[in-house]
């Protein structure tokens, strides 16, 4: 495989400066397809995003992968504040700048997500008309599910730990002050927003020197009420949901729950495995492959509507 070029971009999401990668797709074509890209819960585009991009770069597509505000690269203080309309509005800005990069088809934008931006690529297909497809990979659709995830394999003293963590941290936020922290992952037993079994050894292997282990606080408070699972219906694109049925950071339950209420765009695929085995060895080539096949399909049916 030929190293893709990459270029060092960058957007504006709401005044803020969002710093991303822009591969260039590797086939001949004058115009070619698009694939936007951002990272779960706490990630930056340093963690495990590029083997992605240069696979997606090599098969023709013109790929995007940006860190949110207040994350990685991009601007805004405080670092580490995680808030969902943030976040969202990214996506959006990110869109909006793929669709006039040189070379890109703007008709022909594909979202990619991966665990809390699996549920973020789901909740803008909701809205976004245009899209040509979106996949999420071990996607976290019902915040709720997700909550009570963290009570069945951490038990309820825990939880209520975070939950006085996040009122502090918002506290703090309404005053002015610099966040409270907690880590974002840890082993069991150990405070953070994961400590499933294997979330710290799984979250490690994909990330980089420069990363950070902590998110503000808050983000636990509303983590519940973030439901993208509620859009279901409304999305109208092809949309491939790669469901881990080991899962413990995003019920495998609520995304198969959310593809049975899509029938007519859900593509759903089912693995044998754990949140975090998908981005390594032959369970990531068995994912991307899958993903390949998908975005293959969901463009030659666009093309063929048009004929």
């Amino acid at each position: 495989m030929t190293t893709p070029t990459r270029l060092d971009v960058a957007f504006d999401s709401d005044g803020t400066r969002c710093s991303a990668w822009h591969y260039l797709s590797q086939s001949e074509h004058p115009t070619n397809p698009c694939i936007v890209m951002a990272h779960g819960l706490g990630g930056t585009r340093e963690c495990g995003l590029s083997p992605y991009a240069e696979r997606f770069s090599a098969a023709g597509y013109h790929v995007l992968v940006f860190d949110y505000r207040h994350f990685g690269d991009s601007d805004g203080q405080p670092r580490q504040l995680l808030k969902v309309d943030y976040q969202l509005a990214d996506w959006r800005a990110a869109i909006a700048f793929a669709r006039q990069l040189e070379g890109v088809n703007p008709e022909q934008i594909i979202l990619w997500g991966t665990s809390f931006s699996g549920g973020h690529v789901l909740s803008i297909a909701a809205e976004d008309s245009r899209l040509v497809a979106v996949s999420a990979q071990g996607p976290m659709v019902d915040g709720r599910a997700a909550s009570l995830e963290i009570l069945n394999y951490a038990g309820p003293v825990h939880l209520a730990k975070l939950s006085s963590c996040g009122l502090i941290d918002q506290v703090r936020g309404t005053l002015g002050m610099s966040p409270f922290y907690i880590p974002l992952i840890a082993k069991p037993g150990e405070l953070a927003a994961m400590s499933s079994s294997d979330a710290f050894s799984g979250y490690h292997a994909i990330t980089d020197p420069s990363w950070r282990n902590e998110m503000s606080a808050r983000t636990v408070l509303v983590l519940s009420l973030y439901r993208p699972i509620s859009n279901a219906k409304k999305i109208r694109c092809p949309a491939l949901l790669q469901v881990c049925n080991k899962d413990t950071v995003a019920p495998a339950k609520a995304a198969i729950k959310m593809a049975e209420r899509m029938p007519n765009t859900a593509t759903l695929k089912q693995y044998d495995i754990g949140h975090f085995d998908i981005y390594t060895g032959k369970d990531f080539d068995i994912g991307i492959a899958d993903q390949l096949e998908f975005y293959a399909n969901a463009l030659q049916n666009a093309r063929a509507l048009k004929l």
